[in-house]
């Protein structure tokens, strides 16, 4: 098992090592210096502020200069925003922060990192060319992993030539605040490889609950019924955007609605998310609604792009 998380699991400054990747193997109990993160929307952006605060250089790769830039700005950001709002005493300045992480379109990057997360699309033609070349790059030792939302672990190792150094990596979202992580252990997932993992969250200082390799896991499994349900309540006039999220808010406890939540991970993924669930199971109980794929049709993604269920833009 993954070890519990200590106090101040997000925010709490590690002091940095600097030394060249290491040629350890996956389980190895000792620093991991260098992470490649692929993919820098809004999962890769949290990730590589997180491993940069806690030490790690990180090499942030997406295809699209200006999602780097985006990045970029949301990293310095949120790091100012921190310090302002002294939600934990950060010992460094942004810049420092900032200077650990490298922004690049450029692949060859992942040859000098230690382990790699992949943040991209849940679409399967997508990720089946982008593991193919952080397999074909990454160094022997490192340990992949993906974060994605539903995708079977298994079916991504399958395109490796290492499949017992891959397992899945759910983080959620926003990922700086959130300090528990869903591990997933693929078909041939190595116990080294499980070892990797729990060293690395520890430095970041986060936990995971490791779980076995089905199509959601356990997370999203339960979670994409339950936003795609309140979707529906909304398509057939049961109950309006507001009234559903203040339901689930006043009286079941959640600290956010499912719409709400639909709105922060955005629509897309979810659509994406659901569509996994549909095709791998073949159960109608995860078809997608609709009304959810006619709002990602007319561009509603939520809060990435300023409107879903909800407005984010000042009008």
């Amino acid at each position: 098992m993954l070890g519990g998380p200590p106090d101040n699991p997000i925010f709490r400054g590690w002091l940095y090592n600097s030394h060249a990747h290491s040629e350890n193997r996956p389980g190895d109990k000792v620093k991991i210096p260098a992470v490649g993160v692929v993919g820098s929307g809004v999962m890769g952006t949290g990730l590589a502020q997180v491993l940069a605060h806690t030490g790690h250089r990180v090499v942030l790769i997406d295809k699209l200069e200006p999602a780097l830039e985006h990045a970029k700005t949301g990293i310095t950001n949120n790091l100012r925003l921190q310090k302002m709002l002294r939600t934990e005493s950060i010992q460094e300045s942004t810049a420092t922060i900032l200077s650990r992480i490298q922004f690049t379109t450029d692949y060859n990057g992942l040859s000098g990192v230690d382990f790699v997360i992949e943040n991209i699309t849940e679409n399967w033609e997508a990720k089946n060319l982008v593991w193919q070349r952080i397999d074909a790059l990454a160094p022997d030792h490192c340990v992949m992993a993906s974060n994605t939302s539903a995708i079977s672990i298994t079916r991504i190792a399958s395109v490796t030539r290492r499949p017992a150094n891959v397992l899945g990596m759910h983080f959620m979202n926003p990922v700086p605040l959130k300090s528990t992580v869903e591990v997933i252990r693929g078909y041939h997932t190595s116990d080294a490889t499980l070892a990797t993992a729990e060293t690395l969250l520890s430095q970041m200082k986060m936990q995971g609950i490791v779980v076995r390799d089905m199509p959601g896991f356990v997370s999203n499994r339960v979670s994409m019924l339950m936003v795609n349900e309140a979707i529906f309540l909304v398509q057939d006039g049961v109950a309006t955007v507001e009234q559903v999220d203040s339901i689930f808010r006043s009286c079941l406890s959640h600290k956010m609605g499912p719409l709400e939540t639909a709105d922060l991970i955005g629509l897309d993924t979810i659509l994406y998310s659901i569509e996994v669930l549909y095709e791998s199971y073949n159960d109608s109980k995860y078809r997608p609604c609709p009304l959810l794929k006619k709002m990602v049709d007319a561009g509603l993604h939520g809060c990435k792009n300023g409107r879903g269920f909800y407005s984010y833009t000042q009008d």
